[in-house]
Parts: C-alpha cells; structure tokens; sequence
C-alpha cells in the first residue's frame, strides 16, 4: 500500500508539472512583452526629460530675452549703454553663446549707417564686445533682419551657421525693439549654440546605449569593434517644421541633411509618415502595436528595424526623436523571459525532492494538531495544543492556532474596552452639542419687556452636533440677526458655525452695515480655508423705531414676508462666504410694515425628503405660511411649530437627512 506522503507527493507533482508548465509558457509570453513596454516607457520617459532639458533652455533664452526689452527701450537715448545691456545678457545666462541689437538704418546718425552692438562668449569666464555693422557685414540687407521687422512678437529664427566657416550652428531668439511711438528701431538677437543641443542628445544615448551591455547584440559587438566609445545605431536628433536636422548624435548631420527628404527616398512609406507626423507637432512612438497583429510593419531607417520615439519641443516647431535598434529591445525582454523559464523549471525539481521529504517527515503529526484545531474551532480556547518538533510549515500553523488561542481572548477584552470608549464618544459628542445649543438663543420670547418685537427660532440637528446657526440681538435700538448654513455636517460643519457666530457678534457690535458685516465674515473664513467649506448666510439690520430693515443675502434661501400676504424677500445673488476673497456683497432696504412676520430658515427645510426621497420645497413652505395666516395666526412661535409639524407629518418614518433651523421675526411696532 502506498503512503499518505508518497500519493500526496505524486499528485502535487503532477499537477505542478501541469499547471507550472502551462504557465510558465505564459508567464514567458507575459515577461518578454512587459519588459518590452517597460523599456518602451523607459526610453520615452528619458526622451520627455531631454525635451525638457531643450525646452528649459528656450524658455531661459526667452525670459532673458523679453526680461532685456524694456531696459533696450528705456536707454535708446543711451547708444553706448547697448554694449553693457548685451554683454550683462551673455554674462548671466550660460546658455546664450553671444547677444547683439541690431538697429535699422542711420538710428544713431552719430555711430553711423550700422550699428549693432554685440556680445559673445569666448571661454566660461571672458565676454567679448564690439560692433559688428559694416559694409562688409550688412545685415540690414540680410533676409533675417528683414523678417524680423515685420514679426509682432519674439520667434527663433531659422538654423544658421556664424559668419562663413560653417563651423559652428546657432539659432536665435529675435525680438523687436520699439521706441516710444511704437515704430520697429531695432532687434535684439539671443543666439544658441546648437552644439549644446547635440551634446544633451549624445549625453542621453550613451546611458540608453550602456543599459543593454549585458546583451551580445551586434550593435554592442560593433561598439566593441570599434575601440572607443561610440553609440553605433544608437542615435537621437532634433529637426525644424521643414525636416532639417539642428541637433544630431552625430553632429555632421546638424544643417546638411533634411530627415523628411531622407525618408522619401525610403521605399517604404511609414517612415516618411512619422517624420511628418513630427513636423505636424505629434507625440509617440513606433511600433505601438500589438506585436501578434500580422498587419504591423517593421520601421526600416537607414536599413535597420528600429523604435522611433518622438516628441514635440514646447514653444518651437521643433520636435526631438530617439531612435533604437528593434532588437537591443526585444531581445531584452527575450532573455529576461528565458531566464525566468529556467529558475522555475529549477524550482520544480527542487519542489519535487525537498517536498517528497518534508512531506514524509510532517504528514505524522497532522493528525493530532486537526484533533486540538476541532477542539479550539468549538470555542474551548484553552485547549493544549500538541508539541511539534519540526520548525516548518506545520510547526507555525501550531503557533499560529495559539496565537488565534491568544488573539481571541484578547479580542473579547478589546471588545469591551471599545464598547466603553464607543459610549465615552457618544457621551463627549452630546455634551457637544449641549455646548453648541448654549451658545445660540433659546430664552423666547427672549424681550419680554418690548411690546415692538416678537421672536421664536429653533435648531434641530441632523447629528449629534451640525452646521446651522442664527443669532440675534438689539444694539442702539436696532435689531441685529442673522442666520447660516454650513456645507457639510457633523463636528467640522459645528466648528465652522461656532466660529461663523462669533465673528457675526464681533463684527457687528462695530459695524451697523449689513454688507460690510458679511464682507468682514467672508474675508475672515476665506483665510486658511483648507478643507473649502463655506456658508450661506442671511444677515439683516431692523431698525426697531422706523420699521426700515437693512439685509445682505450671502447664498442663502431667501426669507419669507408674512404680513398683508406671503412672499418671498427680493434678495440679491451673493456667493456664500468663504468661496472668493474680496467678494463685493450687495446690501439691500425694505421698509417691514407693522404685524409683519420675518421667517428665515435654511435649507433643511426646503429638502426635508420623505421615504420615497421627494422634497418638501419651497411650494409646502409658502402654503403652510398661507393656511396660518388665514387661520390669524400670526405668532412667531405658532409659525415655527406649525412648519415643524408640517415637515414631520411629510417626511414620516424618514431619517432626517439635513439640520433644520428656523428663525420667525414679527415687528409689531
């Protein structure tokens, strides 16, 4: 008969061998396409950062370039002041290889039919100036200058080689010079050297190059061939709007040879396709394909299958392109996968002998830890678990089972401790709330030595504690009240609103103007307002001997006026404070007649929703405050308890989903 170990280990084999093999076959296909897009991502994150690198430049080129227009305009009356401006230019920025202001014809009739003062860099420490106008050099016949009168703004010229000896290539930012009237007098010229451009290229292809050293591919034989360190196929490059190329790995390309008249030659199409699709600004790369569609065709450049990676340079009709041997990337992946393969086929045979022993060893005791676990799974948390010799799997599932043993136990009494704490909260959030109610009035009526005033108001809470607020009091005869609304609920809604309040009551013992009580508010909760929240808010200013009521709406439901009939207040479109710093708020007057009734309330009234998530509205509020006032009910306190009523009997059974607060004003006067 053979053992428990031998049929278990014969099994978990061959079903390893099964599934390891089928995945592994995948697990190959997997790694050699993922490492091919980690590499693809590799390389067009290393070109996006070498863009960048370009693109700083240019920026730098054009800040300093615009940053020394107005100092050339303030000192056209200063000829001799053009050579300090040009030389500080150069001086300062290392990018700029020379500088120089070219003026139309006879501008300074003193310095003659040219002049254009002009700075260049000779070494990193020494700046050379002179002027460089002359008949020899007339560069107010040069198509450059020409062009560049005509332009409205700062451009980069097109590529260029200095003077003759088509040595060094440089292009230019040209900005025009305008006197005060205007008029085109000069242009200022800041030239870079498109070498730099070609040095950052070649310095990001010769990491690209190095990272594949551990692959015997024959670009790297090539390299090694060649006794020093080149790039072989390795090459990046930069090309204009029409193709032509102003930085090159191999820099005898820079200005001699067009990449768009390059590709059209090519028999094949597609690259020709992408060198446009650089020209027209485009971003990409080559292939980005699926890899098993049969339709997907090899880029061929200069006779090799290559990745073409490319990118538009901000600012410029400039575009860069990285280019890289198909098979330095592919083949990667490949050799990443094969070594896969072979470290789990290693793991199989070793899966097979270890675990065939092990098996045998630790299969014993099996038995008596299932015996103790049944005991344990009952719920007798004390019961002994049996001794296991073997440090291994089945030692720490003991261990583990002891630790359930002790983390049950524990549980019970972390449970306890989180039932007290739990109760400790709850006790904490309704002292809280007693706290938040002490701070708003709740004595009504709350004059009852005024026979011109009559007030009621309630809040009732969606939670524990929550956002809505009002307040009132009798300054100087007038009638000072106001009522908000927090976004959101719960304690940072009630902090808010216990802060809204008591700048209402700081603000408005100094400021009688209900405009600049809400402007003062706004600006103080719109400093250091992290978490954006913001409240609606109504203040009003009732003067008590002539019934004239000043208010300012912040984004909030407009009042009710119930008096002669039921309407609602004309209130002013406001944003509600702590939105925009500076926020101009309108103030507005009514003149409240006699028995006339001011109901405030936020919106928790409005959007009281019952099971079926319908809306009280502003429709039953209006009609409620109608039915009262035919029935002659006109007290404050009627008011409040009616509406009450009438949004309880609506909602019914359906958890009240928003604080409510109302606030009911009747001058009687």
């Amino acid at each position: 008969m053979r053992s428990f170990a031998k049929r278990l280990t014969g099994r978990i084999m061959l079903v390893l061998l099964i599934v390891m093999g089928l995945a592994s076959f995948v697990l190959y296909e997997m790694t050699s396409g993922l490492v091919e897009e980690e590499e693809m991502d590799l390389y067009e994150s290393k070109l996006d950062v070498s863009v960048q690198k370009v693109r700083r430049v240019i920026s730098d080129v054009y800040v300093a370039s615009s940053n020394l227009v107005p100092l050339v305009e303030e000192s056209l009356d200063q000829p001799d002041r053009m050579f300090t401006l040009v030389e500080r230019l150069v001086s300062l920025n290392p990018r700029i290889r020379s500088c120089g202001i070219s003026f139309v014809a006879d501008y300074y009739p003193q310095k003659g039919h040219w002049y254009c003062p002009y700075a260049v860099r000779r070494d990193s420490t020494k700046v050379e100036v002179k002027s460089v106008g002359s008949a020899d050099y007339d560069y107010l016949t040069a198509e450059w200058f020409t062009e560049a009168l005509e332009a409205k703004e700062g451009y980069w010229s097109k590529p260029y080689y200095e003077g003759n000896d088509s040595i060094t290539p440089l292009v230019s930012y040209m900005t025009p010079i305008r006197d005060k009237q205007g008029r085109t007098v000069a242009i200022l010229g800041a030239d870079v050297s498109l070498d730099w451009f070609s040095d950052v290229l070649i310095r990001m292809m010769k990491k690209t190059a190095h990272l594949h050293d551990s692959i015997p591919t024959d670009t790297q034989q090539q390299r090694k061939d060649n006794g020093k360190d080149q790039l072989g196929h390795y090459y990046s490059f930069i090309i204009d709007g029409k193709g032509t190329y102003l930085a090159h790995t191999d820099k005898k390309h820079i200005l001699k040879d067009n990449f768009l008249e390059e590709t059209a030659s090519y028999p094949d199409t597609l690259a020709n396709y992408l060198c446009r699709q650089m020209i027209a600004g485009k971003k990409g790369y080559y292939p980005n394909y699926d890899e098993d569609d049969e339709n997907t065709k090899s880029l061929i450049i200069r006779g090799r299958s290559v990745y073409l990676f490319y990118a538009p340079i901000e600012h410029t009709n400039w575009s860069m392109a990285l280019a890289l041997p198909a098979f330095d990337i592919k083949g990667f992946g490949i050799v990443v996968g094969v070594i896969l393969l072979l470290l789990i086929s290693l793991a199989l045979l070793a899966v097979y002998f270890v675990g065939r022993r092990i098996i045998k060893r630790t299969a014993k005791p099996l038995h008596q830890l299932a015996t103790s676990a049944g005991e344990v799974a009952k719920g007798r948390f004390d019961t002994p678990l049996p001794t296991i010799k073997h440090n291994d799997e089945i030692h720490m599932l003991r261990d583990s089972f002891g630790n359930m043993q002790q983390s049950l136990t524990k549980y019970v009494e972390e449970l306890k401790t989180t039932t007290a704490s739990k109760a400790a909260i709850e006790n904490e959030l309704k002292v809280a709330h007693d706290i938040q109610m002490s701070m708003l009035p709740k004595i009504f009526p709350p004059y009852p030595d005024r026979d011109d005033i009559d007030i009621a108001g309630s809040l009732t809470p969606a939670k524990d504690v929550g956002g809505d607020l009002f307040d009132f009091y009798i300054r100087d005869e007038k009638f000072f009240f106001c009522i908000g609304d927090v976004s959101g609920k719960g304690v940072p809604a009630s902090l808010v609103m216990a802060v809204t309040r008591s700048l209402f009551r700081n603000v408005s013992a100094h400021v009688s103007e209900p405009s600049e009580i809400v402007r003062t508010l706004n600006d103080a909760l719109v400093e250091n307002n992290e978490t954006n929240m913001f409240v609606t808010f109504f203040v009003g200013v009732l003067d008590l001997k002539t019934g004239q009521m000043n208010y300012c709406n912040a984004g909030h439901d407009s009042p009710l006026l119930i008096g002669d009939g039921v309407g609602m207040l004309p209130c002013d479109s406001n944003l509600p404070l702590g939105v925009m710093p500076g926020w101009t708020f309108s103030s507005q007057e009514i003149d409240i007649h006699p028995q006339t009734v001011v109901f405030l309330y936020t919106d928790g009234l409005t959007e009281a929703e019952d099971i079926s998530h319908a809306q009280f509205g502003d429709q039953r509020v209006i009609e409620v405050a109608e039915q009262l006032l035919a029935d002659g009910e006109h007290m404050p306190s009627t008011i409040i308890n009616q509406m009450s009523e009438a949004v309880k009997t609506f909602v019914g059974n359906a958890e009240q989903s928003d604080d409510l607060t109302m606030l009911a004003i009747k001058y009687k006067k």
